[in-house]
């Protein structure tokens, strides 16, 4: 019975560590590829892409990282379902000029094989961009 006393503390002192150090499991993260290596695993695993631009200046991206990216629901069935990337625009003017950005925050959506579905420019809520996701991971595409 100690043992298994001991055990429990010593979980809940790891736990209690983690969440100081603001380390959230891998389950509670989008796990945000780059441009580069994002558009090939999308291809490769047949997924298609959530291309999000961003900046570290941008107050309406630091809400969205903030508030709709913290969302467990969303964040699974983002890592579920998409390929998800991330492209700071400071670092990456080239891309976000590609795809036509203008304005932050810059949501892309793209088939499987790159090809543009639609795009949504500026803030995205939780229940604004679950449905989106929903509504375009039932598109039939042709990758």
């Amino acid at each position: 019975m100690r043992s298994h006393n001991i055990r429990r503390l010593r979980l809940f002192a790891l736990i209690l560590a983690l969440c100081i150090a603001g380390v959230a499991p891998a389950s509670q993260r989008i796990n945000w590829r780059s441009y580069e290596e994002g558009m090939v695993l999308g291809k490769i695993e047949k997924k298609k892409v959530f291309l999000h631009f961003y900046a570290d200046w941008c107050g309406f991206c630091r809400k969205m990282a903030n508030t709709t990216f913290k969302d467990t629901a969303l964040i699974d069935y983002l890592n579920e379902n998409f390929m998800p990337i991330r492209v700071n625009t400071d670092l990456e003017p080239q891309t976000a000029g590609n795809y036509g950005v203008v304005g932050l925050p810059h949501t892309v959506f793209l088939t499987e094989m790159g090809e543009p579905i639609f795009s949504v420019p500026g803030f995205v809520a939780t229940d604004t961009l679950m449905p989106m996701l929903q509504e375009v991971n039932n598109l039939k595409t042709d990758g």
